[in-house]
């Protein structure tokens, strides 16, 4: 009946959490050293009470354990729908700033940075590596008699990985089509550290103010 009881225990400790897991399974050997030492009858009835006892509160365990994941898994279905919100609010809010770029940025380009624009900004994707990615702003400009292919990004306050990202991305974009680049940013907000590390790397950006 001990070694039944101890096999049940065993097993269903296998659903319980690791850390509270080995708590138990210390417990056990415990329990098995003391059975090794005990020599009368009375002791080791104890025992197999104690084992079918802590037999219980590990099922208790398990049970609360598996309600606790169906409540996270709960949250985490409804932080995914919310994660979804907000990402089609974000990309509205993005697709604006790029339409408004498109007619702004020319004129402010040719104005603060004598680039020509020779057709038209658009937005389109390119095969980088492995993968297609987005260009918000793309399109080719002349400055005195030199062509640049124009590429940019549109966020409502970027970071400072999508920046170097964006870098990264640009650079290969730049092999590919064997010609050089002139970076540019838009976005709503730009945070004093933001706007500093974009002067440091000579990155062009623009408020979206400035393009009405």
């Amino acid at each position: 009946y001990y070694y039944a009881c101890k096999c049940s225990v065993y097993k269903k400790l296998e659903n319980v959490d690791p850390r509270l897991r080995e708590v138990l399974l210390s417990l056990l050997e415990e329990l098995e050293l003391q059975r090794e030492e005990s020599v009368t009858k009375k002791e080791f009835n104890e025992l197999k009470e104690i084992v079918r006892d802590l037999g219980k509160i590990v099922k208790e365990l398990a049970e609360a354990q598996k309600k606790t994941e169906k409540e996270i898994a709960k949250l985490v279905k409804r932080m995914d729908a919310f994660e979804e919100r907000l990402e089609g609010l974000s990309n509205s809010v993005g697709y604006t700033l790029e339409n408004a770029a498109y007619k702004g940025l020319p004129k402010l380009l040719a104005e603060r940075c004598g680039l020509k624009v020779e057709d038209r900004l658009i937005r389109r994707y390119l095969t980088v590596g492995q993968k297609d990615i987005q260009i918000n702003i793309y399109g080719y400009a002349r400055k005195n008699g030199k062509r640049l292919l124009i590429l940019g990004e549109c966020k409502v306050r970027p970071s400072k990985r999508e920046i170097e990202q964006f870098e990264k991305y640009a650079r290969w974009i730049a092999e590919q089509e064997g010609t050089e680049v002139f970076l540019v940013f838009v976005a709503h907000d730009f945070p004093p550290k933001i706007e500093k590390l974009l002067q440091e790397k000579g990155i062009m950006y623009f408020w979206s103010y400035e393009l009405e």
